[in-house]
């Protein structure tokens, strides 16, 4: 079995889908964000719990002899449907964790080295940009355990044009925005709170999750804020998909004053230089968007980290470099400044060591779920 996940309109994909003629086609239908719970990997090891149509991603990668991926080109990377597809698979992968290439990634769940060919679409798109996309869907599949076949672009696909509204926007309080689906549960959510103790300037953590069912809320609460801080968690290499949904929705309908933007982002690996590709995904959307990009910090090994600091002070410990990153963030928030990109690993805290603690850990969970270790690994 082959299969195509692609995010054309009806019409487009119509002109060429003789040429994926017998292949499984997943195309755009409504899908639910991954909720960050991972119990794909402790609960129902290999298979999302979210009932929704896209539960099986992952098994459905492994039985396809090879993918194609078709997307418009946002942001450096896919659009937000493709993305919430990827975001969606990752019981594909294990939870453990191994160095390969001298970088932390999960193991694999099946013996398998699947092939993803890449087709973007949109704008013509200069060599910067196109070397943005092989850049991210080379870590894309190097986090699912695959390789990159081939990265096309085309040109020549309807694009939407965006529709036109009436600006909004009156100066009041700074936002921290927390995109994870598990609200103040969310490592995103406790570094949040970290930087806005340190913040001087009127603000006040968003919860995204809390705006599912008020979308037009958020678009307002957002809009109406001059600066803008992405506290965001890295899922597959990116933004989570429901971040870009939103980002999305500002490029098509957003036509007010300029922002400043910041971000401040975390992911579990622990080289936090695999945040690049998200810092890039930003800067470009500021780029559209004609707002000001002003920096940000980029967390590693955020589990570890946003475990500690609700039992010790940041400052304190593995998280001391990340404490000196949050104090030159919120300056430059406060005074409305530009700062350098940060990158922060934990302070005297070893890569052996934590892998070691974190594939522990995901024993001790599947043991808590009445599971064996070994069930982590089964094969859907």
């Amino acid at each position: 079995m082959k299969l195509v996940i692609h995010d054309l309109q009806k019409e487009e994909w119509e002109k060429f889908s003789k040429d994926y003629r017998g292949w499984k086609v997943i195309s755009e239908k409504p899908i639910r964000p991954c909720n960050g719970c991972f119990c794909c990997w402790h609960k129902t090891p290999g298979q999302c719990v979210i009932k929704d149509g896209f539960e099986n991603m992952g098994k459905l990668i492994h039985v396809a002899d090879e993918i194609t991926v078709i997307s418009r080109y946002t942001y450096g990377g896919f659009s937000s449907f493709i993305k919430n597809v990827f975001d969606r698979c990752l019981g594909y992968v294990l939870p453990q964790f191994e160095v390969v290439q001298g970088e932390t990634h999960h193991k694999r769940r099946y013996d398998e080295d699947k092939p993803f060919s890449f087709v973007f679409y949109g704008k013509k798109l200069n060599e910067e940009e196109k070397e943005s996309a092989r850049r991210y869907v080379k870590a894309v599949c190097a986090n699912i355990r695959g390789h990159v076949k081939e990265v096309r672009f085309k040109e020549t696909l309807y694009v939407p044009v965006p529709e036109k509204r009436i600006p909004y926007q009156t100066y009041e309080k700074a936002v921290l925005l927390n995109p994870s689906m598990r609200s103040t549960n969310a490592n995103s959510y406790r570094f949040a709170k970290e930087l806005s103790k340190k913040l001087k300037k009127e603000h006040e953590i968003v919860n995204m999750q809390q705006y599912q069912n008020e979308p037009e809320k958020l678009m307002q609460k957002l809009e109406s804020a001059p600066i803008i801080v992405l506290c965001t968690p890295l899922y597959v290499d990116g933004l989570p998909s429901q971040l870009i949904r939103l980002m999305e929705r500002f490029e098509k309908e957003y036509h007010g004053l300029r922002k400043k933007i910041y971000v401040l982002a975390n992911m579990g690996l622990y080289e936090s230089s695999q945040l690049e590709n998200l810092f890039e995904a930003v800067k470009q959307w500021c780029t559209e968007m004609g707002f000001e990009y002003c920096g940000g910090l980029g967390i590693s090994a955020g589990e570890l980290i946003g475990t500690l600091i609700q039992h010790i002070r940041l400052s304190s410990g593995p998280g001391k470099k990340n404490n000196r990153g949050m104090k030159k963030l919120a300056k430059a928030i406060n005074t409305g400044s530009t700062a350098k990109d940060i990158y922060t690993e934990p302070f005297f805290f070893p890569r052996s060591l934590y892998i070691h603690i974190a594939n522990s850990n995901w024993n001790t969970l599947a043991k808590r779920n009445g599971l064996k270790p070994e069930d982590l690994y089964r094969q859907v």
